[in-house]
């Protein structure tokens, strides 16, 4: 008799497109912590899926573009998704924005009830915490379940091994544990219905089937 798989499945992508980026590399390091931790991991980066800006008009006169279309079925192939994003002025760069934008355009929308990580990574003091803080806002508007403890890396620049480990013992060990327990919780969920209402708990929300996103 055939047993369940119960493997999480992780998709990882960095949104900095400058080489060498520091979330780059962080998104690299949440791929290796994550297979460690037993997930079958798809890393990405977001030039993976090139798309134009969004207006009503293009999608009118072409449809979703393939890039898209590209990116979602990659996200429908996974229970979870971990972004490694940087901060820009206090908030998320536009290319994680205008990506999210045309993902709002698709019915079922793919966004909702996945379970997301948010990382991030600066040589600030901050670590552009403050750029996932605004990543949050339009990720809960389509649905997604934003886990509450989000990852900044400070002072990124000199926090790397050349193998691309975290230096600091006390921040590897943080790392790993934020990846792991965040993987436990989409394995409960994915694999134990009894575990969304415990999601729901969580948030402090009530549980209401007239709130209750239904596609």
């Amino acid at each position: 008799m055939a047993t369940r798989d119960t493997r999480v499945r992780a998709l990882i992508f960095s949104v900095s497109l400058r080489t060498g980026s520091y979330n780059n590399r962080l998104a690299e390091l949440a791929a290796r912590c994550s297979a460690r931790a037993g997930a079958d991991v798809d890393l990405a980066h977001i030039s993976d899926w090139p798309v134009p800006m969004y207006d009503a008009d293009t999608e009118r006169a072409d449809g979703p573009p393939p890039g898209l279309l590209g990116f979602t079925d990659r996200l429908a192939a996974a229970h979870a998704l971990v972004i490694a994003s940087p901060e820009y002025n206090a908030s998320f760069p536009a290319n994680i924005k205008n990506l999210i934008d045309w993902a709002s355009r698709l019915r079922p929308q793919p966004l909702a009830r996945k379970q997301v990580l948010l990382m991030s990574a600066s040589p600030s003091m901050s670590g552009g915490n403050r750029g996932l803080w605004a990543l949050r806002v339009p990720l809960e508007h389509l649905g997604a379940r934003v886990y509450p403890e989000m990852f900044s890396l400070a002072q990124a620049h000199q926090a790397f091994e050349q193998d691309g480990d975290l230096k600091v013992e006390a921040l590897a060990t943080r790392f790993s544990s934020t990846i792991t327990e965040f993987l436990s919780l989409v394995e409960a969920s994915v694999h134990y219905p009894c575990a969304k209402q415990h999601w729901i708990e969580f948030l402090g929300e009530v549980p209401d089937p007239a709130i209750d996103r239904v596609e």
